[in-house]
Order: C-alpha cells, then structure tokens, then sequence
C-alpha cells in the first residue's frame, strides 16, 4: 500500500456499513470492545427511564451510560489510527498488548461502576471502607494505563508512519499526546475533588456556576478525537498555511483547558 493510499483511507468519509469493516480490517479486538460498549449502552439508556434511584441527585444509571459511550468512543478512535500505521506493525504483537490495555482497563471501569448503579451506590470517590477505597485507587490506575496508550500509540506513528509529516498524521500525534497528558492531570484533579451534586447541564452533568474538574477532563479524554478533527478538516479543504492553522488551534485548545482548570481549582 502506498503512502498516499494510506492517506486517503483515514481521510475519506466511509458509509455506516463500511465503518465496521474499515475498523475491523485496522483493530479488530478495539473494534469489538467499542461494539460492546454501544450494544451496552441501549439498556443502561433504557435504565435510566425505568429505575428512578439516584445518586448525589442523578440518576443512577447516568455515569455507566457516560462511561460506556466514551469508552465505545476511545475505542473506536484508537482502532482508528492504527491505521496509520505499516500493515505489518497493526499485527504487531506490541499493538495487540497496547488494544488489550484499552479492553482490561476501561472493562474494569466501566465493570465496576455498572455493579454499583445495580447495587444504588457511587463508584467515584466512594471511599468509605478500605474496599471501596481500594478499588476507587484502581479505577486512578487503569484511568492512567487507558491514556498511557495513546501515548505509544503516538510515538508508534511518529516513528512509522509514511506519511507523519502530513498536517493530518501531525494532528492524530499531537492530540494523542494531549490526551494521555491533559487527561492525566485532570483526571488526578477529578479524583481530589468531587464534583458538585445535582444533574446540571443536560446530558453533560457540568455545572458551570460551580467549581467543576469535568469540563476540563472532557477536553483531555477527547484531545486525540478533536485536535485531530482540526486537522482533517485542514487538510481535506486544502486550507493554505494548514500547519500554522493546526498549531493555532492546538494553542487556543491548550489555552482553553488551561482556563477550566483554573476555574476548577478557583
């Protein structure tokens, strides 16, 4: 396969149906955790209409659904750009240990806070007997191993990719870093600080009137889906100066989590 070929079949849009084979043909144990995770996901949506329990004013099944969907989500974009890398490397006993991390350690999070909705309980910042304190420290470490891989992940492409100078590649390498970097650092602040009790924004859950580490944890997990869309976008309207452009955005982006970290912390 020639670089350009390699290129165009991360930068051409796909049918619905040609989605599932693209990804599975680039990661297929990635593939498959993300399919898990969406086919998860109907009956905890489904839960949150039927069981009215709650926690700290939410309903109970709201944080698994979350979870489930950015999991499927992470998952899927992993897959993704494994794409970029050599045909022979995306077999690679390295990159099939680095989609295992991604399946162990996001199933146990997602695991662990689906056996506490059905018991009515919280998974985050439940520490009141050394068990549930003990798994709350789990959850910090595989959080910490999920986005380690989207760092090797990152260098993997940096150092194989045929075309890692392309604005495109640039951008998945960059927002990988992000990711495992701005992730890490808020998540560890997410952990220290609970977040406010009460549904606040729709879906979301934010709460913008009060100090809150999630919006600024938001824009970590995602970094390795958005700075890279930047790039997409950049490259596929031929944008002239795409690299300063993409170096623009990833400034404003860093500058922006910056700020909501800050609020978080005010």
């Amino acid at each position: 396969m020639t670089a350009d070929t390699l290129l165009r079949r991360c930068l051409l849009p796909l049918d619905a149906h040609g989605v599932y084979r693209e990804l599975m043909s680039r990661q297929s144990v990635l593939t498959i955790l993300a399919a898990a995770m969406l086919a998860l996901a109907l009956p905890a949506a489904v839960l949150i209409i039927l069981d009215d329990r709650t926690w700290r004013e939410v309903a109970i099944w709201a944080k698994p659904l979350k979870f489930m969907l950015s999991t499927a989500a992470f998952a899927a974009t992993t897959a993704w750009f494994v794409g970029l890398l050599p045909k022979s490397l995306q077999a690679s006993p390295l990159v099939n240990r680095l989609a295992w991390v991604v399946v162990i350690t996001s199933t146990f999070e997602v695991g662990y806070i689906s056996l506490q909705a059905v018991l009515g309980q919280g998974s985050h910042h439940n520490t009141g007997d050394p068990l549930h304190a003990a798994l709350f420290g789990l959850m910090a470490i595989a959080a910490v191993g999920l986005t380690a891989t989207q760092a090797v992940l990152a260098g993997l492409i940096w150092r194989h990719s045929l075309e890692r100078n392309s604005v495109f590649v640039r951008s998945v390498i960059v927002g990988l870093i992000l990711t495992f970097a701005l992730a890490k650092a808020s998540g560890f602040m997410l952990g220290g600080q609970q977040p406010p009790a009460g549904t606040g924004l729709p879906l979301l859950g934010w709460h913008l009137g009060q100090a809150d580490a999630r919006p600024a944890h938001f824009l970590g997990v995602h970094a390795h889906q958005l700075i890279p869309l930047a790039g997409w976008l950049l490259q596929r309207n031929r944008v002239s100066h795409a690299g300063p452009w993409l170096s623009a955005f990833t400034v404003t982006y860093l500058l922006g989590w910056t700020l909501l970290t800050l609020w978080a912390l005010r």
